[in-house]
């Protein structure tokens, strides 16, 4: 049994507050997250599914509570164990494709100089190349990202991620400010990589169907309490966690919202 930890979680969440000042935005969360979950997170905008994400990443501390992660407190500060891509891109613009990907190997074997030299720096751009490959960039490795369109730069956040080999992935509204056809093949890229590395994904989205397609596990954030008198008095939880069927993912099919779940789920949702 892992030091501190439930044998079967990889991710425990006890009992994890988050307020600021009055104003109270996550309040009892309890969540016991198995290795290689991919977990979507909805609820209307405003009820903490960011905060949750941002305590997950370490930029923030819970007020009170904790996270584990494999049986040990979760570093309070980003590592390498945690990925993440949020929906406006955090590339360099001035660095190529490629040397936006291999300075996410460099920089942490030449803290000093940014940069490595020799057999390592070629070692690091080969990496970089065949991530670049896998997530559909092998023909874009010498541009810049404004060259890119707005999916390939999505793409291009993805291998930056990727490259370090987390443990977790950490998307914040990825897709959100892409075309729908667009979408949809970022959704099947993503998809294919869940199922060959089998990362640990926790996804914001405001798409309940995005949320039903991808995930196998969905997270619905809701303000259970509210007093008009004193609006950030509660905040919210997780009112509904759904475990949704993984083999539509394993026939790389996309399912939808399984009908039988739809409509009682929906009204609460449009409801939030």
């Amino acid at each position: 049994m892992r030091a501190g930890g439930d044998p079967g979680s990889f991710i425990q969440v006890k009992n994890v507050w988050q307020q600021y000042g009055d104003q109270v935005v996550l309040e009892r969360l309890n969540l016991n997250i198995a290795e290689g979950e991919f977990c979507t997170l909805v609820g209307a905008s405003g009820c903490g599914k960011s905060t949750f994400l941002r305590l997950l990443l370490g930029q923030e501390a819970p007020s009170r509570g904790e996270i584990l992660l494999d049986g040990q407190p979760l570093a309070n500060e980003p590592d390498a164990s945690r990925g993440v891509v949020f929906q406006r891109y955090s590339v360099f613009p001035h660095l190529t494709v490629l040397d936006n990907v291999a300075l996410g190997l460099e920089l942490p074997r030449a803290p000093l100089l940014g940069r490595l030299l020799g057999h390592r720096k070629r070692d690091a751009r080969e990496q970089a190349a065949q991530m670049l490959h896998k997530v559909g960039l092998g023909h874009a490795l010498d541009k810049y990202p404004a060259q890119l369109s707005g999916g390939m730069q999505q793409r291009l956040a993805i291998a930056q991620a990727l490259i370090m080999k987390p443990r977790v992935l950490l998307l914040d509204e990825p897709f959100g400010a892409l075309d729908p056809g667009i979408r949809k093949d970022m959704h099947e890229l993503l998809l294919e990589l869940w199922r060959e590395t089998r990362l640990t994904v926790f996804m914001v989205t405001h798409d309940l169907s995005e949320g039903f397609t991808l995930g196998s596990r969905i997270l619905v954030f809701d303000k259970p309490r509210i007093d008009p008198h004193a609006p950030g008095a509660y905040g919210a939880r997780v009112t509904y966690d759904i475990p949704l069927h993984e083999g539509r993912h394993a026939l790389g099919a996309s399912a939808g919202v399984p009908v039988a779940l739809s409509e009682k789920f929906r009204t609460a949702y449009q409801g939030a």
